[in-house]
């Protein structure tokens, strides 16, 4: 199982979020929800500034003992950043595979699994458009189902991409005996808007959760309004920091939607 986080608001320091107690990078030596308690197969991390694509930074080095890393977090502030941290199922322990994944100004991370990928993989490669298909440089599911959803439409629809490219996997799965292939949550970002899936064909995805409003989180720990603007939001596969009361669960079976400080929640069906 792997781990990420999205943040978007006013620009911080990578570093700050990243290394806080108890966040990703804590989370990436030793988790205390998940299935999977370490995360050491590579690291990622995707930031926006001023130019017409985000920049990238991938390692197989663990998080936690990447002094690169650590000092390019620390130096670099982002009002938009998406970061994740991998433990590998099938695909080979390679900087290709490290996620997050880019197309232009768009980023996508992910974490679960299409089930017995092997049994689809050819079928769904061959669905990879022709504009998107040598941008695939590694060998996970994860990056399939990133470059699925841009042939099918996700720079002008995403919500309706990441549908359809659901839809797909699920019907490639029942053609080759698979009825319960999919199993995920991801995050895909323009650079401007994010955007969230939690859904699994067993209806049994891994967590999701989004902050509370600022305004909300300062009741109870004053602290943030320094640091934060109103606007700002995270997003997180599982709950970092101390207070649980900053996070609120994603449902089962639902696409969120993140702009402005404005959170959008709405339910979510393959096509």
């Amino acid at each position: 199982m792997c781990r990420w986080l999205a943040y978007t608001g006013n620009p911080v320091a990578i570093g700050d979020i990243l290394f806080a107690p108890r966040s990703l990078i804590d989370q990436s030596m030793s988790s205390r929800s998940a299935e999977t308690p370490t995360n050491g197969d590579g690291f990622g991390l995707g930031w926006y500034r001023d130019l017409p694509t985000p920049g990238l930074f991938r390692s197989i080095r663990p998080a936690w003992n990447d002094f690169n890393l650590r000092d390019l977090a620390v130096q670099a502030r982002s009002p938009l950043f998406m970061a994740h941290v991998r433990a590998t199922s099938l695909a080979t322990v390679q900087e290709t595979n490290c996620h997050p994944f880019r197309w232009g100004k768009w980023l996508f991370v992910h974490n679960g699994e299409i089930f017995e990928v092997e049994k689809v993989r050819r079928d769904l490669v061959m669905q990879v458009g022709e504009k998107w298909f040598n941008n695939m440089q590694g060998t996970t599911d994860s990056e399939l189902m990133f470059h699925l959803a841009l042939t099918l439409g996700l720079e002008e629809d995403p919500p309706g991409a990441l549908r359809r490219m659901a839809g797909m996997v699920e019907r490639a799965g029942r053609a080759r005996g698979v009825d319960e292939i999919l199993w995920m949550t991801l995050g895909v970002t323009d650079g401007r808007s994010l955007w969230a899936v939690r859904y699994a064909s067993d209806g049994k995805a891994p967590t999701l959760y989004h902050s509370r409003d600022v305004a909300d989180i300062a009741a109870f720990h004053p602290g943030v309004l320094d640091r934060f603007s109103p606007e700002a939001r995270m997003i997180v596969s599982e709950p970092v920091g101390e207070e649980a009361r900053t996070w609120v669960e994603v449902p089962q079976g639902s696409c969120l939607h993140a702009a402005g400080g404005e959170i959008r929640v709405e339910p979510f069906r393959p096509e």
